[in-house]
């Protein structure tokens, strides 16, 4: 029988561990620690024996999950004032009922559904993105508040003394609604902003390319340059001593000798 392995603080991973493999372990602190996994394990289980795995994974991977699991308390189906401690124990219960090696026969989507699970929780668990998180709780619910203020000032215009989201339930669905829009409009930024930054990194790469070939150009021809530069020199003396042959000669054949007067007696 294998049982999902190493649930430890800092989360669940995801391999498998069998009972005699453990049990190989010498030293009764690896026999004390199995155990406890083992009973932990079980009592998991037999609390969520209610949600099927392929239901979890169906909710997780469901049309339009993209844009819900932005939320990672959606993801974790916890409420927001939800204590650290009580979301770290559903996020393990979830992260084994969705365990690839628990759905072996749907092992692809199940991979998928526990990394969304694992990111929601990574998410929950560090105190700077949890707090991005209940930022952004915080301002659906004061959104919310305001525009229910001018509903129900408009409801009393029209004699009324209420407005559905007088009820709680509706309330919380508004804004349960609202906030689903903030964290997409948070993540349509991001992926504005990224898309950004990688086109600027991209002109910033190209133009030091460019300044680079032209650099490796200059020095080409500096190279190029300094290596021809006797020849260059050779060929300038050789012309200038061709040159200087070439006027000696023209001007002895030019040169005529007087001819000699006859005498005269």
């Amino acid at each position: 029988m294998k049982l999902l392995g190493d649930i430890r603080s800092n989360g669940v991973n995801s391999t498998l561990e069998c009972p005699e493999m453990a049990q190989s372990n010498p030293g009764p602190t690896k026999e004390v620690e199995f155990n406890e996994f083992y009973t932990e394990v079980k009592e998991i289980e037999k609390r969520d024996s209610v949600l099927t795995p392929k239901q979890q994974i169906d909710r997780l991977l469901r049309p339009g999950s993209t844009y819900f699991n932005l939320n990672p308390f959606e993801v974790l189906q916890v409420e927001p004032e939800t204590p650290l401690d009580e979301i770290k124990k559903k996020y393990r219960r979830l992260s084994i009922l969705v365990h690839p090696d628990k759905n072996q026969d749907d092992a692809d989507r199940a991979q998928q559904a526990f990394e969304v699970v694992n990111k929601a929780w990574k998410t929950l668990e560090n105190d700077e993105t949890r707090k991005k998180c209940m930022d952004v709780i915080e301002e659906a619910k004061g959104r919310t508040d305001l525009m229910l203020t001018e509903k129900r000032k408009k409801a009393k215009k029209d004699g009324k003394d209420s407005i559905p989201e007088d009820d709680p339930e509706k309330y919380k669905h508004a804004v349960y609604v609202l906030t689903m829009k903030l964290f997409a409009d948070m993540e349509r930024k991001r992926r504005e902003l990224a898309a950004k930054d990688q086109e600027e990194r991209k002109r910033k790469r190209e133009k030091e390319i460019e300044e680079e070939e032209a650099a490796k150009a200059q020095k080409e021809w500096q190279k190029n340059f300094e290596d021809s530069r006797q020849s260059r020199v050779d060929s300038w003396l050789s012309f200038k001593a061709g040159s200087s042959s070439k006027k000696s000669t023209k001007k002895m054949k030019s040169f005529k000798p007087p001819k000699p007067k006859p005498e005269t007696r």
